[in-house]
Formats: C-alpha cells, sequence, structure tokens
C-alpha cells in the first residue's frame, strides 16, 4: 500500500513539473503596439476608398483592404477639440463639459448665450496614454494635441501632463504647413512640408521603441485650413482637375495626398521591424469636413452624399472614415456598418492590450469596446449614439444635441426647440425630414436625449439679455480653431 502511494505520488509530482516547465518555456503573448492615426477635418468620403472622385489616397486603400472598415463611425462632436477629449478619456464631450473647439467663438449678441464650459482637458481624468503607460507603454504624442486650457501655462495641461512621455509638434516659426527656412535639418524626408516633418518624427519613435510596447498618438493637422499643399502636388493635382467631379480642389488634394504618403510610412517603418503584425492601427477623423464658413461654401471640399459639414448638426459635421487593422483577428477587406463613435477607441485599448486602467475612472466610460466588432463585423452594440453642441460655429448650426438610435435620428435646435427626424438608412442625406408625420417616435428619441443630457449633467445654453437680432451673427473677438 506504502508503494503504491508513493508511486502515485511520484507520478503526480512528475505531471506538475512537466506542466510548470511547459509554463516557463512557452513565453506570455507579447502585448501589441497601438498606433492610432488622427486626421483633422477630413470628411467621410475624402479617400478613394470612401468614395472620393478625385483625391488619390493609395496608401490608406491598401490598408483598409488590410483591415476593417467601419462605414458608419462617428466623432463625438462636431469640432475637434471635444473629440480628442473623447478619444483621451472615453467619455462624451457633454459629460466632460468640453463642448467646443478651444478657445470657442464668441457671439456676443446671438439668441443664446453659451455655458462656462471647460476650456481645456482637466488632469483629473486618466488618459488612455496615463492608463497604457502605467502599464509598461511607451507612449509619444505627435502633432496637433489642442486640449491645452486656453490661457494657462501651456506645459501643465499639454501631452505630458495627460501621461505622454514624449510629445512634438510643429516647430517654432512655421507659418501654416511651411517650416522656416532649415527646419527640418535631420528629418530622412528632408522636407519642410509639416506633415512631412512630423512624419519623421513619428518613424523616428517606431525605430526606438521597436522592441517594447508602445502607443503612438499621431494627430495630424491636415487637412484643417489653412488649405496648403505641398508645391509638387499642388502642381500633380493641378493637372488633373475635372469639372464633373464632386472633388475638384487641387490644393486640398494636396493636403490628403501628403496625409496619405505619411500613413504609408507609418504602415512601412511597422513592416520594416517585422512589428506589423503585433500593431493595432487605428486611422480617423476628428469631424466632418469644412464646407461653409458664415453660411457661405467655402470651395475647400465636399461630404456629398451627406449633408453639410464641419459645425453642422447633419450627418456631414460628425460622420467620418475609420479603418482599424489589428493582425490575426480583423479579416481583410472587411466592413462593417455598425455604428461607432470616438468614445468607443479608451475602452477598446484597454481590452486589446488586457490593461485594466484606473476603475474610477472606467466606471464613468462612456463608450463600448469595438473588439467584438472587429471579431465579427455583422454583431451589434446595442446601443444608441449622442451629441450635445450648446455652440454657435462659423461653418455650421446653432447650439443643437441629437440622438441615434438604429436608422433614426433626431436633432433638437436649441434657439426654437425645433425637432428634425431623418431614417437615415432611406434618407442618407438627412433631406426629408419625418418630424411632423412621426410625432410618436418624436416623443421617443426626445425623451431618451433629454434623459441623457440629465445623466450628463450637460451644460445648456440660456437666452441671452444682449440678443440683437441685427447683430446676432457678429462674431466677437477670442475666436480661434
Amino acid at each position: 500500500m506504502r508503494h503504491s502511494r508513493g508511486l502515485i505520488l511520484f507520478v503526480l509530482m512528475t505531471a506538475l513539473l512537466a506542466i510548470a516547465s511547459t509554463t516557463a518555456a512557452t513565453p506570455p503573448a507579447k502585448r501589441p503596439n497601438i498606433v492610432f492615426l488622427l486626421a483633422d477635418d477630413l470628411g467621410w468620403t475624402n479617400l478613394r476608398c470612401f468614395g472620393s472622385d478625385f483625391y488619390e489616397t493609395p496608401h490608406l486603400d491598401r490598408f483598409a483592404q488590410s483591415g476593417m472598415k467601419f462605414t458608419n463611425a462617428y466623432s463625438a462632436c462636431t469640432v475637434c477639440s471635444p473629440t480628442r477629449a473623447s478619444i483621451m478619456t472615453g467619455m462624451y464631450p457633454a459629460r466632460l463639459h468640453l463642448t467646443d473647439f478651444i478657445a470657442g467663438q464668441n457671439r456676443p449678441f446671438a439668441k443664446l448665450q453659451i455655458p462656462d464650459w471647460n476650456k481645456g482637458l482637466d488632469l483629473s481624468y486618466i488618459t488612455i496614454a496615463e492608463a497604457l503607460r502605467d502599464a509598461g507603454y511607451r507612449t509619444a504624442q505627435i502633432g496637433k494635441w489642442h486640449l491645452n486650457h486656453a490661457g494657462r501655462n501651456a506645459a501643465e495641461y499639454g501631452p505630458t501632463a495627460h501621461g505622454f512621455d514624449s510629445e512634438i509638434d510643429k516647430p517654432r516659426g512655421t507659418k501654416g504647413y511651411i517650416l522656416p527656412p532649415g527646419g527640418n535639418p535631420d528629418g530622412e524626408s528632408k522636407s519642410e512640408y509639416l506633415t512631412d516633418y512630423l512624419t519623421d518624427k513619428a518613424v523616428a519613435f517606431i525605430d526606438d521603441a521597436k522592441d517594447a510596447p508602445f502607443f503612438l498618438y499621431f494627430a495630424y493637422h491636415v487637412p484643417h485650413t489653412p488649405i496648403e499643399g505641398r508645391a509638387d502636388l499642388v502642381a500633380e493635382f493641378t493637372k488633373k482637375v475635372r469639372a464633373d467631379a464632386i472633388h475638384n480642389n487641387p490644393i486640398y488634394a494636396a493636403m490628403v495626398a501628403s496625409l496619405d504618403q505619411s500613413v504609408g510610412r507609418v504602415l512601412e517603418r511597422l513592416d520594416r521591424h517585422g512589428i506589423a503584425d503585433n500593431t493595432l492601427v487605428i486611422f480617423t477623423s476628428d469631424n466632418g469636413g469644412l464646407t461653409q464658413r458664415y453660411g457661405k461654401h467655402d470651395g475647400f471640399t465636399e461630404n456629398l452624399p451627406l449633408r453639410r459639414g464641419k459645425g453642422s448638426a447633419y450627418e456631414g459635421g460628425v460622420r467620418i472614415p475609420a479603418i482599424v487593422r489589428w493582425p490575426g483577428v480583423t479579416a481583410a477587406g472587411s466592413v462593417c456598418d455598425e455604428p461607432i463613435m470616438t468614445t468607443d477607441y479608451y475602452p477598446t485599448l484597454l481590452e486589446v492590450t488586457s490593461v485594466a486602467g484606473d476603475a474610477t475612472h472606467n466606471k464613468s466610460l462612456d463608450g463600448k469596446s469595438i473588439t467584438p466588432l472587429l471579431r465579427d463585423p455583422t454583431s451589434t452594440l446595442h446601443r444608441d449614439l449622442y451629441w450635445h453642441y450648446p455652440h454657435y460655429h462659423a461653418g455650421g448650426d446653432s447650439p443643437y444635441s441629437a440622438i441615434r438610435s438604429g436608422p433614426w435620428k433626431l436633432i433638437e435646435f436649441h434657439e426654437n426647440n425645433g425637432v428634425e427626424l431623418y431614417n437615415l438608412t432611406d434618407d442618407l442625406g438627412e433631406q426629408h425630414d419625418l418630424a411632423a408625420s412621426m410625432p410618436d417616435r418624436v416623443a421617443l428619441l426626445r425623451d431618451k436625449l433629454h434623459a441623457w443630457r440629465e445623466q450628463m449633467q450637460a451644460q445648456m445654453p440660456t437666452p441671452n439679455p444682449n440678443y440683437d437680432p441685427a447683430r446676432a451673427a457678429h462674431v466677437g473677438r477670442g475666436t480661434g480653431d
């Protein structure tokens, strides 16, 4: 009996040692790198793979063929700073009370007075960069930040104060997109165009960080105003202008081309170092393309078939291109029609990297992880999407809130408390307002919208005691974009 027990014990110990040896010999899965590429004011149809009939984006087109394209991707706001804050925090701009571009637009005689909103991202929020850095990721921010507190020391609220190990933006003295003479002496591109300069810095970071998990947040300035392309690309597209094309601005086309070339260089650098298969790459925009200012069409770009553009309550202001490639997960050339929003990237990156993040911050996340969609583009997230913009904008509408629920979109304009209702499946261009004919649907969606605003403690505009109809469109000092 003793001999049998000893034999059994010996066999068990041998098995346990074998398991332990196998476990020790199998290294843990390497955490994926993250590259987040954010265009500025790039409209939904401003890439060839999203329908442009003039702009050329071969690198982004190939990228889309290697990953997943989202046809119903949205920015959390119709202007940039709030959307950037939503990416950094995973929260709605309404919750953050950061609801306009910093420092906003002053309309002293408009019908409504805008609320006293947060003109910067407070340090109390745990950004996605902080969450990843605290879990061992190297973090870098390249390009436009636009979340500093207006009128305060930029260093106190800049990227390095929000979890980035390093930050690089345009060199001092840069005018628009043209660097000062000699502004890029060490860059591999030898170019003095801003997009090329920033790309030099981005690929240099990849070179340096390739052996450790890293998070690169590359926030482009293009194709935001001023509309200023690289000279050789402007000349090239000037020869290609077609009168029958919806997109026909050669300077804007040159800016989009420089963006595309930059993305190509970043993706090539991942391939060069053999890390592309362990890198999640996200490409998207902060809001729709700018199509008009002060009520006049500016000729920069078009978002057709969507209505209007940046600053607007309509789809052209918030529907944006989005492409995600997660090797081994996303099927090459796949397309997902499920609505997603920039608030979703925070929880997605936590899940992809297996980083827990901050428990207190995570309780207030408004986004949902899109990893189920990355694995199966036909799955659904079962939720509504919301917008709240209690401001005026030179390119768009008066203050509004909106909800998208399934195919339905309801917009509530605060100047007159009027509502508009659209079925986006049947009417993508929002040309047929159904509010008058569907009062029950309006009531349901309006109740949802109001309940959400209350939950967010959203700041509302109030009647302006200085309202002057004759001067309502007047823009005072303190504007910027």
